[in-house]
């Protein structure tokens, strides 16, 4: 059995921030995932302006590390009947594709020297009497067993074998499928695009090289029968908006970059702890209409390392270690979760043709929508 300090059982956004916050902190970290990186995720791709202070804080500049991203400063959502309201973003936003960010995270996370091991189940997790975690994995056909002071979960919304006897509903009956793909030829202005259609809404924002992300979140009712490809679920949903079907007509897939996801169920409640510390989409899927998803995955992994640093270092007894995380994580995001969700519904109400004429009579509205789906940023420097 392999001794370390602290295992972080997912590898994307959150997981692998987490990783290199807690390495860099002097532990001995492994970042556990089941997939092989880089490769295209499905994402909305779209980093608010409050993930600025967040990326500073984990020594990510992008322009430094090659990349130059896409930046956009406005909201616009089309519905169906082609009426449109328009509101400004609190500041830039970045667009960048999951490749290239977890590629540059995992990069600063092994420099930082914590341990990637890709292409790994996690078969077992026990937590022993003296509060220590024994992690049961599969790599390569072999069985590898750690030893860990403490364990982190950032596996999005597909838990490890083990930890279903752990789960609490706090999500939604509601199962949506998810996908993504980008697209060459589609030129989108400074702005992320978000077309509602039956059962769900497909997101078109810009991101390095020109290309544009096309990223849709629908309800498995809404898709059934009309095919399994990405394409085809894309070009589906597409006829039911005809600005949509303009847009994609203009583009071109690009090859491979297609992915999807499912099932996925939108939080009710933030889930931050079961016999361990939830990170990312693992403690609160938001609802991707409200853009906040990658804000949440860095933003809560600030917060876990900082509680997670102090309890390696003796500073907290493990039930500090647990109160502290879940109570800060439940105060943070409880509140923006329970706006997105109001926002939602209030979107996909019937009155929604509407919206647009009540944007234009009070133009602060759309504004005021978009500032509550934020977070707030914190003025953090570590």
């Amino acid at each position: 059995m392999k001794p370390v300090d602290i295992i972080v059982i997912g590898a994307g956004i959150a997981g692998s921030s987490c990783a290199l916050q807690l390495a860099r902190l002097g532990h001995r970290t492994v970042l556990l995932d089941r997939q092989e990186f880089p490769r295209h995720k499905t994402c909305g791709e779209f980093m608010s302006p409050e993930t600025k202070e967040m990326l500073k804080v984990l020594g990510v500049d992008l322009l430094k590390e090659g990349i130059v991203p896409a930046m956009m400063d406005r909201a616009v959502i089309i519905l169906p009947h082609g009426g449109e309201i328009e509101a400004p973003l609190p500041g830039e936003a970045v667009g960048i594709s999951r490749y290239e960010l977890d590629r540059i995270l995992h990069q600063k996370a092994q420099a930082a020297g914590a341990e990637i091991v890709t292409k790994t189940m996690v078969t077992g997790i026990r937590k022993t009497d003296d509060h220590l975690y024994e992690v049961e994995t599969r790599q390569n056909g072999r069985r590898v067993r750690y030893q860990a002071r403490a364990v982190v979960g950032a596996y999005g919304t597909k838990k490890p074998r083990d930890m279903a006897r752990f789960a609490e509903e706090t999500r939604d009956e509601t199962v949506y499928i998810g996908v993504k793909s980008h697209f060459t030829g589609i030129h989108v202005p400074s702005r992320v695009e978000l077309y509602f259609c039956p059962g769900g809404y497909i997101g078109i924002s810009p991101i390095e090289e020109g290309k544009a992300n096309v990223a849709a979140l629908l309800t498995l009712d809404s898709v059934q029968g009309n095919g399994k490809s990405v394409p085809e679920i894309l070009q589906t949903a597409a006829q039911t908006n005809f600005r949509l079907a303009e847009r994609l007509t203009a583009g071109n897939p690009v090859p491979g970059s297609q992915v999807s996801m499912a099932p996925v169920h939108l939080s009710d409640l933030p889930e931050p702890w079961s016999e361990f510390p939830h990170i990312g989409d693992a403690m609160l899927m938001i609802p991707p209409l409200c853009g906040d998803g990658m804000s949440i995955a860095l933003r809560s992994s600030l917060l876990c390392s900082g509680w997670t640093d102090q309890y390696l270092k003796g500073e907290l007894r493990y039930d500090q270690w647990r109160t502290g995380y879940t109570g800060e994580a439940n105060q943070e995001f409880t509140a923006l979760l329970k706006r997105a969700r109001r926002i939602q519904s209030l979107a996909f109400a019937r009155t929604n043709r509407l919206y647009p004429g009540l944007a234009r009579v009070f133009p602060g509205l759309a504004k005021y929508v978009v500032k509550a789906t934020r977070l707030s940023e914190t003025g953090m420097t570590r």
